[in-house]
């Protein structure tokens, strides 16, 4: 029985993937389809697994006996998720300290963090409390206004939290490779991470400034990670794009996710009512 749990949970999941397509929305709903579809399967393969691991390898479920593969199968998967957390836990906090070996400065009033490069770059790097760094060549090349429009966009990350928020859904990323649409749904997020630090800035600066300072710093990025780094340049060709036409647009308000959409995701949590049928 638990065999035939794990295989509706995966037929599930994969079909969920199949039936996203990128839309030609507005912010809002996109954002929504896109975290949905990213999110729902590997929550519900998630949950699937733990129900199976709560329900132990012995018994059976509606007259159907249960059996060690099953649950040696959820026991590991859930062991494989939690080593990639880890993982990424570790390699975020190098990250963070290879950060904090970058002398502090103060410019404009907010405390910043110097990188010894050439390159044009700016970025927020960090967890929850992520810090601002800024490139010697994006100092030297970019003048008073257009460092304005850096901080704005920079700005926006660190009010949306998007290096934390965006450390988990990349775990979420790292554990479901597998699934159907995963790296394009994860590129989509990236783009709608980056249209919407643009749309906060927007509000503050000159939108023309804002997409000149980004197409000076797109093909300049000394750090690679988009799970511990949110970065102004940090755009491919379609996004960058993207990006422009909607600074050049005009600008769309962001709104709150609303709580009726993270409804949806109760019904990932049905596995776990399979528990109470188990003897």
């Amino acid at each position: 029985m638990h065999l035939i749990m794990i295989m509706g949970a995966l037929a599930v999941a994969c079909w969920t993937r199949c039936q996203w397509s990128a839309p030609q929305l507005n912010w809002s709903e996109r954002w929504q389809r896109a975290l949905f579809s990213f999110l729902f399967p590997p929550l519900l393969i998630f949950i699937t697994a733990i129900a199976i691991v709560c329900m132990g390898p012995q018994g059976n479920m509606s007259g159907l006996l249960t059996g060690w593969l099953s649950y040696v199968l959820a026991l590991m998967s859930l062991a494989f998720i939690a080593i990639l957390c880890l993982k990424l836990a570790w390699q975020g906090w190098q990250s963070v300290k290879s950060a904090r070996n970058c002398p502090l400065v103060s410019l404009a009033g907010q405390q910043v963090r110097l990188l010894d490069t050439e390159s044009l770059f700016a970025g927020q790097i960090g967890f929850w409390q992520p810090e601002l760094v800024l490139s010697q060549g994006l100092l030297q090349t970019f003048t008073k206004e257009q460092l304005e429009t850096v901080f704005a966009h920079e700005q926006g990350h660190y009010h949306y939290r998007d290096t934390f928020w965006f450390f988990w859904l990349g775990w979420v990323r790292s554990c479901t490779v597998w699934l159907p649409k995963t790296e394009a749904l994860w590129q989509e997020l990236l783009v709608l991470r980056e249209l919407r630090a643009d749309a906060h800035a927007a509000l503050q600066v000159d939108p023309l400034l804002l997409a000149e300072s980004l197409l000076l710093v797109v093909s300049n990025q000394p750090v690679s990670s988009e799970i511990f780094c949110a970065a102004l340049g940090s755009s491919g060709v379609d996004r960058l794009e993207q990006r422009i036409e909607a600074l050049l647009a005009q600008p769309e308000p962001i709104p709150k996710v609303q709580f009726q959409f993270w409804n949806n995701f109760l019904l990932a949590f049905l596995p776990l009512v399979t528990v109470m049928f188990h003897t």
